[in-house]
């Protein structure tokens, strides 16, 4: 997630059937459980093939995560992952095994996907499974977003794209709400005088991906929740009292806004095995730079010939303790998040799965 700010201005407010939410704050928005906190699984599409990701939610859910995450990339980030499947048709096959919430973390309507098919691919995830189906916005990454050929733009234009596409697919959503034509003519995208004919009634929740403070606040303006991923947890409380900032300035509580975490770990019997499956699954976990501008997997493999061990320490945590992982997690949900959706980043995700159901997950509190 890349963030640029200082260098872009908050989006206008706009009237109401003009780009605004599709629901007043909270209205339709998936029902959370008593407590307020949900654990989840992330499906990692790179790592695993579509068959082998939907068995791997639905073991998780028997074993006591509740909602699936799933990654939308058009390549994973080093070979040795392995698979980039397509997560609007895993997103299904997912919600046919499962019973809890599920989105793809975080999906780039920008370059690769026109908002348009997107707001057309949630509407009708979130008209066939109601009240469980969310929206993970983000800027994008050259890695999947450059193929299509198009200038790769600096961070600041990606980010006014992104809430440009957040715009297009609220007044899609409000159109197939409202049965009324929509419009629109921005300084990124163009669509035709249209409306989503298959709708819900109540428009999934719009979470918008945040790195930094500037994009936090302005999300926290715009859409109904906000995603992050795991950082300390100093960083992680700052982004959230930003996000806060931007709901009250747009007349809305933060208490109704959705606060989801993604959290890479790696986990093994042995601390040995959970250090060699951060290096050779994730090693992506371990670059501390941004990493938005690369385009292929062989150029991510060259850096992570120079990533180390000590290279995740605040980004990925490692340990074959579960008592590590649940104290981290914990202080995690301390924060506010209603949703954290664990990724254990080595392949033993069955085994994985068995043990943080048994040992971790009930332990934490809200």
């Amino acid at each position: 997630m890349s963030d640029a700010d200082g260098l872009h201005s908050a989006a206008p407010s706009r009237p109401a059937g003009e780009g605004a939410p599709s629901r007043p704050a909270g209205e339709g928005a998936p029902s959370r459980p008593a407590g307020g906190l949900t654990i989840g699984f992330s499906a990692a599409l790179e790592q695993f093939g579509p068959a082998e990701a939907v068995a791997l939610a639905a073991y998780a859910e028997q074993h006591g995560f509740s909602g699936t995450t799933a990654s939308d990339h058009f390549q994973p980030w080093v070979p040795q992952q392995g698979s980039s499947s397509f997560v609007w048709n895993v997103l299904t096959a997912i919600a046919e095994r499962t019973t809890g919430d599920f989105g793809p973390g975080v999906t780039a309507p920008t370059f690769r996907q026109h908002p348009a098919l997107v707001a057309q691919a949630s509407a009708t995830l979130g008209l066939m499974y109601p009240g469980r189906h969310w929206l993970g916005i983000g800027a994008g990454e050259a890695l999947s977003e450059h193929i299509v050929g198009q200038y790769w733009p600096e961070a600041p234009e990606r980010i006014n794209r992104m809430f440009e596409a957040v715009e297009v697919i609220q007044k899609l959503f409000a159109s197939g709400i409202r049965h009324r034509d929509v419009k629109h003519d921005g300084r990124y995208f163009k669509l035709e005088s249209t409306r989503l004919w298959s709708m819900p009634e109540a428009a999934p929740e719009i979470l918008i991906a945040a790195g930094g403070p500037v994009t936090a606040r302005r999300a926290g303006k715009t859409a109904d929740g906000l995603v992050t991923t795991g950082a300390p947890v100093d960083k992680l409380g700052s982004l959230l009292e930003r996000f806060a900032e931007g709901r009250r300035e747009s007349g809305r509580s933060p208490e109704t806004a959705t606060k989801v975490l993604q959290l890479h770990l790696s986990w093994a019997p042995t601390d040995e095995e959970a250090v060699h499956n951060a290096l050779t699954e994730w090693p992506n976990g371990g670059m501390h730079f941004p990493k938005a501008d690369l385009r292929s997997p062989w150029e991510f493999e060259q850096l992570a010939k120079m990533v180390r061990p000590e290279d995740f320490e605040g980004r990925l945590l490692i340990s074959s303790d579960p008592e590590v992982h649940r104290a981290a997690i914990q202080r995690y949900a301390d924060l506010g998040f209603d949703r954290i959706y664990l990724h254990n980043v080595g392949r033993n995700q069955r085994e994985w799965v068995d043990v943080f159901g048994r040992d971790v997950l009930p332990k934490v509190t809200r």
